[in-house]
């Protein structure tokens, strides 16, 4: 061996050898399948494709499928590079880029994934925008549809007017303000205060200057440009029946009462936009009121709104209206409001509430079955206290709005009808929508309804595409080959074991059990474990614009301070993001990040537990885990030194030990085996790499090695080839023991320093050719190395140590002073 461990050394060749060994591979047949036998299967989804991976896909490998989350992060790439935007291209164009940009950093996610070890099946590969897994896409649709699951519906729906696009309600973060509260939103030149109710009054139609005092309903704005009518409580009676004059279009509005306006909030009195307000919608439909939209798909107001504020941002809009309504004498003033902004988790942008005719999903009985799978046992949830929020969550579910208003992504398989000589049929007055595999089959399906040929209709697809999460939705089953009955679908098909963030609890491990047990009438998996969130070292949430975001890659090799920088410019940041970046990380990291290496990057992360509070990474630990690494190192050479060329070995499990030392050591390893197959089982992972953490370095290298047999002791302080030779064989048959079981446990956690320390060993043949497929150690058949008497009787002389060395450090007594 090299005299020192160098992780760059270890990890430069063992992956490509084992990918040409084929052992990522599952064999065309296993024994017992069928006929017995047991499958471990998982799923690994690609994580969104935007350069690199982060922590949080180095802690499970990959985490989600997202992919078609790119077009914001493309669109910024095609406006730094080439100075354009989306809407500057034709929709072939951009998908090109999109592709383009794909193929640049797909490839370099997959290099990261085997620099992370990860021993994937690369054979089966899949992209969910493959012609297979897209397939699968329009098969769901169409199933769903004709199920009646899947309808068209006019409704409010969550909209970014940064994106242009529609929103999931998971995509939406609650942002608490307890007052006044300055934001940066996304094409508003200046800061907009956020957390004010306003007051302002309408004029009373023949009321002889007589005014109505009114307020926003408590949200974060409301312009009276709408022609909405205000509403009231039932008192004051003289006001019923009355109408108020609009300030700026004259228009008359009906007052209106209702039960639901609380009278001792505010005024008393509101004002209804049901174009923009779930409530006021509710409100409107029940009263016959008008729904009228003044906000468009930008952001900015629209002819409804009054040609003086057309094309003009809202929230600046808003700060004319009030101006306007000051002049009018009709401004009342403003108050501190707390309140929750809903913001878009994807642009930061301020959520609208916008009417739209768009796709949704049925969920309720979905949702029932999905609850119940987890009430019954069938579904397990790790840990168990996620198990009250998955049941809320199902009980308040609603339609899943799955339109989404991008060119990247799977195209709705939704055709809209068109009859020239006809017109729309009175029964669908947006005209008839229909639902097809393909334009053929949807042409049939017209025809049949309108009981017409097929060459007399015009179809037009749906230009939107569905959401991401639909696809990703799909993936235990589609990435198998459904909905062919594939030989991979009926044998890895229903997966064991999920393993995710647990911020994807609803965006994505919901959908997947919904959507399974819907589509293949079975759960897709039976356990979920679900891991914390990834912090810095200061508890903040890892983000870009911060700069405390840290390539995983960097922690493998290492990277200075002037490289971290040089790539911030090359990442999709404005200035100001840009300038709070490059200070922050010149503050977490003044010395760059020190070369780790695989192995301890991942013993970093595996030594966290995932399944309380959110992780707080520190590269501290990393490296602390590398100088693990390098104690393993230097403990197997001494195994080595110690062993002779002249050894010959036996199967581990038939080593008897003599020196009470050597009985001591392997009943520790027993406990540490046993202890990894209790924590591994249970899913707590943290709990297995403390057990190998714990074997390797307190027992095996701290006192063994040290503090052993005594003839083993003096082989430790001499550099004598003649004492090591003269070490008994039982003595070297436990070394070897220790070492090879213990790299067994090791590999897991750290499978290039395993492979390549356990491909030194001497091994008693049948020895498999790779750590890889060496069996982990089974504590039931080593039990007969458990000895109870002699680590006790260790532990007693090991506290007779520490006091010692406890009393000599209170009397300061060392070799000068006896």
């Amino acid at each position: 061996l090299p005299p020192a461990y160098s992780p760059r050394y270890v990890e430069a060749a063992w992956y490509s050898w084992w990918e040409r060994q084929g052992l990522f591979t599952p064999p065309a047949s296993v024994s017992g399948v069928p006929g017995g036998g047991q499958v471990l299967s998982l799923v690994l989804p690609p994580p969104n494709v935007t350069g690199s991976l982060h922590l949080g896909h180095a802690l499970t490998v990959a985490l989600q499928d997202a992919l078609v989350r790119w077009s914001a992060v493309v669109e910024r790439w095609l406006w730094q590079q080439r100075g354009l935007r989306r809407q500057d291209l034709t929709r072939s164009e951009f998908l090109e880029e999109v592709w383009a940009w794909k193929q640049r950093h797909g490839d370099e996610i997959l290099r990261q994934l085997r620099a992370l070890g990860a021993s994937l099946d690369w054979s089966r590969c899949a992209f969910t925008m493959d012609p297979g897994f897209s397939r699968a896409v329009v098969e769901a649709f169409v199933r769903l549809h004709e199920a009646g699951l899947i309808h068209r519906d006019r409704r409010l729906i969550t909209w970014s007017c940064a994106l242009r696009s529609a929103l999931a309600d998971v995509e939406v973060e609650p942002r608490a303000l307890t007052g006044p509260t300055a934001l940066h939103v996304p094409g508003c030149p200046r800061p907009i205060t956020f957390g004010v109710l306003i007051t302002f009054a309408y004029p009373v139609e023949g009321g002889d200057g007589e005014r109505l005092v009114g307020r926003p309903p408590g949200l974060r704005w409301l312009v009276p440009v709408e022609a909405g009518p205000a509403v009231t409580p039932p008192l004051p009676q003289h006001l019923h029946g009355r109408h108020l004059r609009h300030p700026f279009t004259g228009q008359l509005l009906p007052v209106i009462t209702d039960p639901t306006v609380e009278p001792a909030r505010g005024t008393g009195a509101v004002k209804v936009t049901p174009g923009h307000s779930s409530p006021d919608l509710a409100l409107a439909r029940a009263h016959g009121l008008p729904l009228l939209s003044v906000i468009g798909d930008d952001g900015t107001m629209c002819p409804p709104g009054g040609g003086w504020l057309q094309g003009i941002h809202r929230f600046v809009a808003r700060e004319k209206v009030v101006a306007a309504l000051a002049e009018r004498g009709l401004y009342r003033g403003a108050q501190d409001h707390a309140m929750t902004l809903p913001m878009c988790s994807r642009s930061g942008d301020v959520i609208e509430y916008l009417l739209k005719s768009q796709w949704f999903l049925r969920c309720r009985e979905m949702a029932e079955r999905a609850r119940e799978a987890v009430t019954s046992g069938r579904l397990q949830l790790i840990p168990k206290f996620h198990e009250k929020n998955w049941k809320t969550w199902m009980d308040n579910i609603g339609d899943w709005c799955l339109s989404r208003q991008l060119w990247w992504g799977h195209r709705v398989p939704a055709y809209q009808v068109g009859v020239p000589s006809a017109g729309s049929p009175p029964e669908h007055p947006e005209g008839l929508w229909v639902v097809g595999r393909s334009e053929a089959e949807a042409r049939a399906a017209a025809a049949r309804t309108l009981r017409c040929p097929p060459d007399e209709l015009q179809l037009q697809q749906d230009p939107d595409v569905l959401d991401t999460w639909f696809s990703s939705a799909l993936f235990p089953f589609a990435a198998l080959g459904w909905p062919e009955e594939t030989p991979d679908l009926q044998r890895f098909y229903p997966t064991n074991v999920l393993e995710t963030g647990s911020d994807l609890l609803f965006f994505w491990v919901a959908r997947m059990v919904m959507l399974g047990q819907q589509l293949t009438g079975r759960l897709p998996f039976s356990q979920v474990l679900l891991h914390s969130l990834v912090r810095d070292t200061h508890g903040r949430k890892m983000s870009k614009s911060l700069g405390n975001v840290i390539d995983p890659c960097d922690i493998i090799a290492g990277a200075s301070l002037q490289e971290l920088q040089e790539r911030l410019h090359h990442r999709l940041l404005d200035p100001h993001e840009l300038t709070v970046a490059t200070e922050g990380q010149r503050r977490q990291f003044p010395h760059g990040i020190p070369e780790c290496g695989t192995d301890a990057l991942r013993m970093a992360l595996c030594s966290h537990n995932v399944h309380g509070d959110d992780i707080r990474l520190d590269v501290g630990t990393a490296l602390s885990y590398r100088h693990f690494c390098n104690k393993i190192w230097n403990a197997v050479k001494f195994v080595l030194a110690a062993l002779g060329p002249d050894f010959v070995p036996q199967p581990p499990e038939e080593t008897v030990p003599q020196h009470p030392m050597d009985r001591w050591v392997l009943s520790r390893l027993v406990q540490a085996v046993g202890e990894c197959e209790r924590r591994m089982e249970a899913l707590e992972v943290h709990g297995a790499i403390a057990a190998v953490h714990h074997f390797w370095l307190r027992s095996f290298c701290d006192v063994y090695l040290v503090g052993g047999p005594v003839h083993l002791s003096r082989v430790v302080l001499s550099v004598c080839p003649a004492w090591l030779l003269a070490s008994p064989l039982g003595t070297r048959r436990t070394l070897l023991s220790c070492a090879e079981l213990g790299l067994r446990l090791l590999a897991p956690f750290a499978p290039f320093l395993g492979e390549e320390l356990w491909q030194r060993l001497p091994r008693a043949p049948p020895a498999p050719p790779t750590l890889c497929l060496a069996p982990f150690p089974d504590a039931a058949r080593l039990a007969h190395w458990r000895c109870p008497k002699v680590e006790a009787e260790v532990a007693a002389m090991q506290e007779v140590v520490r006091t010692a060395r406890a009393l000599r450090d209170i009397f300061r007594l060392g070799a000068a002073r006896p």
